[in-house]
């Protein structure tokens, strides 16, 4: 099961991540977190790491209509978004929001996992072009 949709990008990491976060707004994404993994391991247990982002994306109208559909929805939510050096090239993943109706398995959700799936790909997409 291919759970992520995934991106390459031939530029400097910062402007990876600039245009990741531009692409999701472009579809309505905020970001609610941004997680400096690289940064954190460091820090809190010494290890070195490429440059890897995790990035909290939440449309705040279909993540309301997903906690009206399904309140226990929260524990999948936001939009997690990987921004990963590897080399010379930055990877960045988005997971597939369509596995939120796989995992909680009530048809009610269908609808806003299908739309925030619609998104993310456009983003995804948005981004891929904007090499």
């Amino acid at each position: 099961m291919i759970f992520e949709e995934t991106v390459v990008l031939e530029v400097p990491f910062a402007e990876a991540l600039a245009r990741t976060k531009e692409a999701f707004a472009a579809e309505g994404f905020g970001t609610l977190t941004e997680i400096d993994v690289q940064a954190t391991l460091a820090d809190k247990i010494g290890k070195e790491m490429d440059p890897y982002v995790i990035v909290g994306a939440c449309n705040p109208g279909l993540a309301g209509q997903a906690l009206d559909a399904e309140p226990q929805i929260g524990v999948l939510l936001p939009c997690n978004v990987v921004v990963r050096q590897i080399g010379g090239n930055v990877v960045v993943e988005a997971m597939d929001p369509g596995l939120m109706a796989t995992i909680v398995g009530t048809e009610s959700i269908r609808p806003v996992a299908d739309e925030a799936r619609r998104l993310v790909s456009n983003a995804m997409e948005r981004l891929a072009s904007s090499q």
